[in-house]
């Protein structure tokens, strides 16, 4: 793994397990697999991500469909993973989600992220969360992450 501004402190990048392809937060990490459903996400030459996901049972609301609260971490997840995959590390200042279709239990899905625009401190970030079989969209969200430095969270743990 390439240096990173945060290297030689106690935060690491998340990493990906055996059998997954996704960053792991730490509660996951200790689990071996992300409890959300997170599977395959890639960074692509424009410095959009995508990650490959499904809906499990745990986490259904109504009917065969996702709790809006799965939705709402699924796109903290993955907008906040943006940032990390471009080597830097950023906590959720602020977090719009956008409800469109309910989201189905046990059925691949996708999702997109992008960089809308970056300021000194702040990445405005967005993402669609859509069904891979046939690219329904199901929601979208927007966000800002603001960049810390390798020091945020032992000031925190302080």
């Amino acid at each position: 793994m390439a240096e990173l501004p945060w290297a030689g402190t106690d935060f690491q990048l998340p990493q990906s397990t055996a059998g997954t392809a996704v960053s792991l937060c730490g509660g996951c990490a200790r689990l071996g697999n992300c409890r959300l459903g997170l599977g395959r996400e890639i960074l692509l030459d424009d410095g959009t991500t995508e990650t490959d996901l499904v809906c499990t049972p745990e986490h259904e609301g109504g009917p065969d469909v996702a709790h809006g609260g799965w939705t709402a971490a699924i796109f903290d997840e993955v907008l906040g993973h943006v940032p990390m995959l471009h080597g830097q590390l950023a906590v959720t200042g602020r977090l719009a989600v956008t409800f469109v279709k309910p989201v189905p239990v046990g059925r691949p899905l996708r999702a997109v992220a992008r960089i809308d625009k970056r300021e000194e401190r702040r990445w405005h970030v967005s993402a669609e969360l859509t069904l891979s079989a046939t690219g329904a969209v199901l929601g979208s969200a927007e966000a800002i992450m603001v960049l810390r430095d390798r020091a945020h969270f032992e000031r925190h743990r302080q």
